[in-house]
């Protein structure tokens, strides 16, 4: 039965720049390694687990989103579970179940995948808002609560959760609530020729080649803490609220980012920075990081949606924004 430690965990020191800089690039090749000529991909993803987000990969099927996530679960040695989401999924699919053990006379909570550090929740918004609700404790608080009980989950904990376009048959759009836990919503698309040549010779393997571990749990939790050593200047934090405030006046948005957005945003440009390299922020972190971290926060105005019809309208916004808001020098 599982019950919640009531001790104290010790301090994790915060490793320093040089030491954070080898442990995010031998993390990075693993997953290069894995994920084949989509660099971009796995500087989003690093960045999305300092900040302690989760990441939404909305996409196709078959352009590497459950290599990913396995990938980045061995890189660091931690444990996975993958979850296919269907219509009939119910929340103790995911939550876990009370069931009472005749041996013992008692009620024994039996834990459900979620349990686990790095979580695949595939195809999410095939599964009905009911059950999609059962992530929403998990991902913001870190723990669920059964039968007016909490139980933790592991740290690090990550929901990796992949969705197909909604123009799809059969899916359940999600409701802004669950868009809001997802620090990220990223797309991997189509690799490049020379990539997918190497895919295409890779295909005789039986089975994935996958990293070998290059980091431990405490490793991630301590760099995940020396994220807020990162520096963020005055002037970048105004530039960062200009962006997040026209967002909320823009003609074509019927809702804006929020402050939740705001710290997402705050928090995944100092982990940039610190997978770049950098114990300080730059304007380019928040630039390359708005409209992932923004544009599924916010909702596209009806009459807007009517003109254009595409489903990376919000992204296209969000971009604009970024052309009329005066970087900070």
């Amino acid at each position: 039965m599982l019950t919640r430690d009531t001790t104290e965990a010790p301090a994790r020191s915060a490793p320093g720049l040089a030491q954070a800089r080898e442990q995010l690039r031998r993390l990075g090749d693993a997953l290069r390694q894995a994920l084949k000529g989509k660099p971009e991909v796995v500087t989003l993803t690093l960045t999305s687990l300092l900040a302690r987000g989760h990441l939404l990969i909305e996409d196709v099927p078959g352009v590497g989103k459950t290599t990913l996530a396995q990938a980045l679960a061995r890189a660091v040695s931690c444990a996975f579970s993958r979850l296919q989401f269907t219509s009939d999924m119910l929340p103790s699919d995911v939550l876990g179940v009370t069931v009472y053990n005749s041996r013992t006379q008692a009620f024994e909570f039996k834990p459900g995948p979620i349990f686990t550090s790095f979580l695949l929740a595939d195809e999410i918004n095939r599964t009905t808002p009911k059950t999609q609700s059962a992530l929403l404790e998990a991902m913001n608080e870190t723990q669920v609560t059964i039968d007016g009980r909490s139980y933790p989950l592991p740290r690090p904990f990550m929901v990796i959760a992949t969705q197909n376009p909604v123009e799809h048959h059969g899916t359940y759009p999600l409701p802004e609530s669950q868009l809001d836990r997802f620090l990220m919503r990223i797309r991997i698309g189509y690799p490049g020729r020379e990539s997918e040549r190497a895919i295409l010779r890779d295909g005789f393997l039986a089975k994935p080649v996958f990293p070998e571990p290059v980091l431990g749990g405490e490793d991630v939790l301590a760099l995940q803490e020396a994220v807020g050593r990162v520096r963020v200047d005055a002037a970048l934090e105004d530039y960062l609220l200009e962006i997040v405030e026209q967002t909320r006046r823009h003609e074509a948005l019927a809702l804006g980012v929020s402050p939740r957005g705001a710290q997402a945003l705050f928090r995944a440009a100092q982990a940039h920075a610190l997978v770049d390299g950098r114990d300080y922020v730059l304007p380019d972190d928040v630039k390359r990081l708005a409209a992932p971290v923004c544009a599924h926060r916010v909702i596209v105005s009806p009459k807007a949606a009517l003109a254009q019809r595409r489903s990376d309208l919000s992204d296209r916004i969000i971009e604009d924004i970024l052309l009329h808001v005066d970087v900070p020098l």
